[in-house]
Order: C-alpha cells, then structure tokens, then sequence
C-alpha cells in the first residue's frame, strides 16, 4: 500500500509540473502571438494577447542590409539581420547576393571575420575552399567537382537609391510588395549623393515607424510648432501614406536662427522602410529622408537614416540656401546638416523607446491622431497575417473628456 501511495504522489506531481510547465508557455505564447500543437511545434495562430505582451520581433518585410558604396569598399560585408547571420557581395557585374553566413558543406562561418573573401566575382569559405556564384551555388572546390546540393540560402534583394534591401518573409514563396518609391534620381536631376547615419538601440520597428502617425510627440518630445494633419491616413495592402505640417524654430549652421515652414509626406511601405518627402516652403529646398529599422537580434534595432537634398537654384533666401557655395558643395553641406539634426530628433526618441513598454490596447484621446489605423495595418506584417481571436481585445480604447 506504502508503494502504491508514493507511486500515485509521484505521478501526481509530474502531472502537476506538466500542469505549471504548459500555463507558463501559454502565458509566454500570449505574449508573443503563437500557439503550440498537440506535437509540440510552434505555430503562427490567431490568438488574443495580453495587453502588456512584447511584440513578435521579426515582423515581414523589406530590410534594409547596406549601400552600394559601403559594399564596393569592404567587398564582403558580414551582419546579424533579423537573428541571421547573413553576408552580402557583388560580382564584377554588380549584381549582389545577400545569404545565409554558414557553409552547407561543413557548417564554418563565411564572414570576413573568420576569413571568407570574394574571389573573381564568388565567395570562398575559408574551411576547404568552395566556392559560392551570385547565386548562392556552389561552382567549384579545390580537389573535387562542385557538389550539386550544396547550395547558400540567398534573400531576394533590391537597390533603391544606392541603398541594398533584403526580404524577409514568414512564408516560402515572392516578395508581398515591391519598393517603389521614391523614382529613381540622379545628381543631374540636382539630387545631392544618398548621406548616412546610423544608431543602434533596444526597441521595435513598429514602434518606431508609430512616429508617422503620432503627431502630438512632434509637439511635445521635438518642440515643433503648428502640427496639422493634412487628411486622413490612407492605407492600401502594405502602404501607408500620411501628409503633415509643421514649423519648427532652429538654428542654421549654428549661426543663424530661422523658422522652417515644412510639408512632409510620409510612405511606409512594411516597417523597416519609411521615405519622407519633405517640402520647406520658406527656403524653397526639397529633401528625402529614409528611416529604415532593422531588427538586429529580437531585442536591439539598426537604425538608418539616409537623407538627399536638391539644389534649390534660386532658394528664396540665399543665405540659409547658402547661394554662395558651389552647387555640389551646398547640397552636401545641408544634407549632412538636416540628416545631424535628424539624429538629434532620433536620439530625443532613443531614450523613450528603450525604456517604454509597449501597450497592444493603449489608452487614447483625440490628439493621438490615427494610432488606431496603424496599429490595425501593422497587424499583416506578423504571424497569422493579422487575424486575432477577438479584434476588441486589440482596439485601442479612447478616452473623452
């Protein structure tokens, strides 16, 4: 009897841990939007989720992996992209592979950093020496014919302005959508060389690309003035697009103070790809900003901000449109000026968004402008394309005085 009563407290307890095990799962699966079958495998499912629950970190979408000038100087560039270990190269032609870092023969990274090197347009693994096209197909090894199988697992790419996109996809299969903005330019349409600069910090791409929609922090986090939403955010498949006005009081060159008096058009096309069209009317210039967020690990984002002015020829006041400089030397000059006072907006956001938790079901009120459509269009970039258990339990709630 003695035996059968510890037998049965023993199976009891198991029951219980298994019990404890699977509530800390579901509760876990909540959070990050999957559900788990009988069999043990995750899955992508539409399921409610807590109100408090992170945000699944790799959402689809367009990636933004280096500029073109980046890639002719370092020839091999080696990143963690999306929890990827990923390389990109070029051949002589131009044309550009964006893999997977692992040899499929014997599994050595094929980065730089261990030794990897592009050679006559292929990428050599510094293990045993195969060699990998554009293609990502193995073509040749030093002591025997090229294995048909072994193959690197390459990403679709893109090249936007000098500037190299991968896709990532929660599915086999096409690209969703296609960068199509903005159209192509060229120093000859007085369009200035793409500029750079980059941050890296804990955060989300949805939370970031958020500050299209979120009006009131351009007020209060970056003192602009006069903020007005110019009609309603529209949204078709994976765009968006918002217009608005604002002035802000700044300081040109740290010499003159001015105020701008700027429209800016915002396209979202996924959340790692935002291009702002921005129109100062008091100068008379034209600039493009690219915000692109890109998960480096689940936790930290790459932030990129890539920005061109155009000449503005006869700038209706020639001072701040420094008239006086020769033409590719102006245009360089206020690119690399607005893309440093856009960081500072960006770092302002930094210490917010690394900080802050993210609410699925935020309290509103009516300048919070249209937080609840984005919130709706993020939902087809994440497992389950958006489909939830019970859509009130994701609607922001709004508060009215």
């Amino acid at each position: 009897l003695k035996i059968i009563l510890r037998w049965l407290l023993c199976v009891r307890a198991s029951q219980i841990l298994v019990c404890f095990q699977r509530f800390i799962w579901h509760k876990r699966a909540r959070g990050s939007g999957e559900r788990q079958d009988v069999g043990g495998e995750m899955q992508a499912g539409p399921i409610a989720r807590d109100d408090n629950a992170p945000l699944y970190p790799f959402p689809e979408g367009w990636y933004f992996v280096a500029s073109r000038k980046a890639l002719r100087k370092e020839r091999l560039i080696q990143k963690t992209w999306l929890g990827q270990e990923i390389v990109a190269w070029s051949d002589a032609q131009g044309r550009i592979c964006v893999s997977h870092a692992i040899c499929p023969h014997l599994g050595s990274q094929l980065g730089p950093s261990a030794g990897g090197q592009v050679r006559d347009g292929c990428l050599v693994c510094p293990f045993h020496g195969f060699e990998y096209d554009i293609t990502g197909q193995c073509v040749a090894t030093p002591y025997a014919p090229a294995p048909r199988s072994a193959r690197l697992k390459e990403f679709e790419t893109r090249e936007l302005c000098g500037m190299i996109f991968a896709w990532w996809g929660l599915a086999e299969g096409p690209p969703r959508w296609d960068l199509a903005l903005p159209d192509e330019s060229t120093q000859d349409d007085g369009w200035c060389e793409v500029g750079f600069r980059f941050l890296r910090f804990p955060g989300h791409p949805q939370e970031t690309a958020e500050n299209v929609v979120d009006l009131a922090h351009l007020r209060y986090v970056h003192g602009y003035d006069n903020v007005e939403q110019v009609g309603p955010v529209s949204v078709d498949g994976a765009y968006l697009k918002n217009v608005f006005n604002f002035t802000r009081s700044t300081k040109i060159l740290g010499i003159a103070n001015t105020t701008l008096d700027i429209t800016a058009v915002a396209h979202v096309l996924g959340l790692g790809y935002s291009f702002v069209e921005i129109q100062e009317h008091s100068i008379g210039m034209d600039w493009r900003l690219w915000v692109l967020a890109t998960p480096i690990d689940g936790t930290r984002i790459e932030m990129v901000l890539a920005g061109q002015v155009r000449d503005a020829r006869k700038a209706k006041r020639p001072i701040l449109g420094l008239r006086f400089l020769p033409r590719r030397l102006r245009t360089g000059v206020i690119n690399s000026t607005t893309l440093s006072a856009q960081k500072r907006d960006v770092l302002q956001d930094v210490a917010i968004w690394g900080r802050k938790r993210f609410r699925q079901r935020p309290l509103l009120n009516r300048s919070d402008g249209e937080i609840r459509t984005y919130r709706r269009y993020c939902e087809q970039f994440y497992p389950g394309g958006g489909e939830v258990a019970d859509r009130d339990e994701l609607e922001p709630r709004i508060v009215r005085a």
